[in-house]
């Protein structure tokens, strides 16, 4: 077993190392558990309404949606309403994250 030379070097290093560790599972910690329960505001559709004019209407007033593309909003709300199709129905109800 050899012999610590300088154990102030080793102090340093040793405190230096477990910092570290520290700051890296800490990072990794509120990464896993920093998950927020999506919002959503609830809207009933009109005559003449479409997935592409609400998400139009979305992108503009809807700061979840503000500077996304307008095809990847019209899909997000389809997969929030578990749609299958674009087809929409006088007084359906569509619900629309807001967070």
């Amino acid at each position: 077993m050899k012999r610590i030379v300088n154990f102030r070097r080793f102090l340093i290093s040793n405190v230096v190392l477990f910092v570290g560790v520290f700051v890296l599972i800490s990072a990794i910690v509120n990464n896993t558990y920093s998950y927020t329960e999506p919002k959503y505001k609830t809207i009933y559709t009109e005559d003449g309404d479409t997935l592409w004019n609400i998400a139009n209407i979305e992108q503009s007033q809807n700061e979840y949606y503000r500077n996304k593309d307008i095809r990847y909003i019209v899909s997000s709300i389809k997969e929030v309403n578990d749609l299958k199709v674009s087809d929409l129905n006088v007084g359906q109800k569509l619900l629309i994250p807001i967070n």
